[in-house]
């Protein structure tokens, strides 16, 4: 993805950036109108499909008829348009066919196609992908003036995309050239076009951690000002990934080589300054190779906001968190416009919008509130039409109002809509991570990361088991108070657990305290094993016993808990 060549592109590239907040800003005085003016425009550009056809597009008028003639559908339920337009099929869900297709993990694992049309890029997904980065080019101008600035960790262009049967590309929106797909040269991401943006030796496509190496061992030697993860379990990798690499990174800088090949002069120079600082410091942190970091983007709601600053802290003491699109492959929810902590304002003009009390089931018929009718601290399902091909499309989020601002909702990332019912508990991410965090606070404590799985018993009364990874070490006596602070915060966030508990159908929650760096290491099992980073997210709530193993019954390698005296 490389970017538009000119000594005026980065004028021109915030020129953009900040059009495209105004005009989303603008928007937003208006919401019901342009939430009409939505589906006015999706009905009629694609009344000739195949799926308007059958949906009767042609005489929809309002909203109230358009809930009437589409039911709400997830992925699977959308799957059979969709694979006959991945096999070719035109007009199909929409008038302009896909020119690619975004891959998503669903929670089967198995790999979505997300269909993406011209018209999709141009009306729903460019002007909340460039207002996204107005917090930052308005804040920390210097992040922008410099390729090497940004170390972007969800930059991996493919050599080769996977395919679908009609002949277009399947892959990750990260590692989608827009500017050569769709015209847009100033597109690329901050960071796409540093130095080590593109690998210089080959590299096996789904050796992920080799190419994080790579890149890493690049850019210790650089001024690294921002990290842009998205993902924030990928940005909790990166400390862990200077500890574990270390010696390899210290030796090929000294050496002037890179993965093994001779790469640049030999820099015994920096190699001992970098032995110095892991002298002075034992561990050494990002702050300490890169001390005029400025930014983290990412993720900054859901269970990150349980470890993201103290996580903070180890990329410097006034580093700024910044908040990543409230967003899936399928389209966008809310863009942070200003200097919120963890919330966006709904992008008003991409799709229309509907709301399920993240209390209720979600189905077919489920009845949905307008972004207008949305009430502040309330949780709901996101359910979204847009004119890329996706009609009342559930999404698989919760989100979280916050208030609202400028007119229009602004929301949080709350945790997916499904989670884990093994006694007619209903328990979602949500209701975890605010008794975690009420038990948490109430007993003084921190983590570095957690997970919970419920057991199914075997024959026993099944229940649930917390694994926590402490910022510091906890006493015994302190892990089983909260362990009954838990128990007792889970039960008021939960009703239907609480239920369960009464009724006898669960057993009580049981805590297992694991070692700081476990979360990594399985977050490094998981990559190693073949999975895009950007697809390895937190996980709250794990349901396979396959993954639960492996995350509690790892053990500490000496490679992996390297210290340096």
């Amino acid at each position: 993805m490389s970017p538009e060549p000119g000594s005026d592109r980065l004028d021109r590239y915030r020129a953009r950036v900040f059009a495209e907040r105004a005009g989303l800003l603008a928007a937003n005085t208006n919401l019901l109108a342009h939430q009409a003016e939505v589906l006015e425009n999706l009905l009629a550009h694609n009344a000739d499909t195949v799926f308007g056809r059958e949906h009767g597009f042609d005489s929809i008028r309002t909203l109230a008829d358009f809930r009437k003639a589409v039911p709400i559908r997830d992925y699977r339920a959308l799957e059979p348009w969709v694979e006959r337009t991945a096999a070719g099929e035109p007009g199909v869900l929409s008038a302009d066919d896909p020119v690619v297709y975004f891959t998503s993990s669903g929670s089967t694992g198995a790999h979505k196609k997300i269909p993406v049309t011209a018209e999709f890029m141009r009306s729903v997904f460019f002007p909340f992908f460039y207002a996204a980065w107005a917090p930052l080019a308005e804040h920390h101008p210097d992040v922008l003036a410099r390729p090497d600035a940004v170390l972007n960790l969800k930059h991996d262009p493919l050599p080769v995309a996977g395919i679908t049967r009609s002949g277009r590309p399947h892959l990750g929106a990260s590692q989608v050239d827009f500017g050569a797909m769709f015209g847009e040269p100033l597109s690329a991401e901050p960071g796409s076009d540093a130095s080590w943006s593109t690998l210089r030796f080959p590299v096996a496509p789904d050796d992920h951690l080799e190419k994080a190496y790579l890149r890493l061992r690049q850019a210790i030697v650089g001024d690294v000002r921002c990290v842009i993860g998205i993902n924030p379990a990928a940005v909790a990798a990166l400390p862990y990934q200077l500890s574990l690499w270390w010696q390899r990174i210290v030796r090929e800088i000294h050496d002037g080589t890179l993965g093994g090949h001779p790469f640049a002069a030999p820099d015994p120079g920096r190699a001992a300054e970098l032995e110095r600082l892991a002298a002075m410091f034992g561990t050494v942190r990002p702050a300490h190779v890169w001390p005029n970091m400025r930014a983290i983007f990412c993720w900054t709601s859901g269970l990150a906001s349980l470890y993201l600053p103290r996580l903070r802290e180890q990329f410097g003491a006034d580093v700024q968190l910044l908040p990543a699109p409230v967003a899936a492959s399928e389209g966008p929810v809310g863009v942070t416009l200003d200097r919120h902590a963890t919330a966006g304002s709904l992008v008003s003009t991409a799709s229309v919008y509907e709301f399920v009390s993240a209390d209720d089931e979600l189905d077919a018929g489920s009845a949905t509130f307008e972004p207008h009718e949305l009430e502040p601290g309330r949780e709901y399902h996101v359910v979204f039409s847009h004119i890329g091909g996706l009609y009342r499309y559930a999404v698989g989020d919760v989100v979280h109002v916050v208030d609202v601002d400028g007119g229009v909702p602004r929301v949080e990332y709350a945790g997916r809509a499904g989670g884990a019912d093994v006694a007619g508990e209903r328990l979602r991410e949500s209701q975890v991570l605010r008794a975690l965090r009420s038990a948490l606070s109430t007993c003084g404590l921190e983590i570095r990361n957690a997970s919970c799985h419920p057991e199914r018993g075997d024959g026993a009364k099944p229940g649930y088991e917390f694994a926590l990874a402490p910022q510091q070490h906890w006493g015994t006596a302190e892990v089983a108070k909260l362990g009954t602070v838990l128990e007792t915060a889970l039960c008021t966030e939960a009703p239907a657990y609480a239920a369960a508990r009464r009724s006898g159908g669960l057993r009580p929650l049981a805590v297992r305290v694991l070692d700081r760096e476990a979360f990594a290491r399985d977050w490094h099992a998981e990559v190693g094993a073949g999975t895009r980073p950007a697809q390895v997210k937190d996980r709250l709530i794990r349901t396979d016993p396959a993954n639960w193993r492996r995350l509690t019954e790892s053990e500490p390698s000496p490679s992996g808990e390297t210290r340096h005296a």
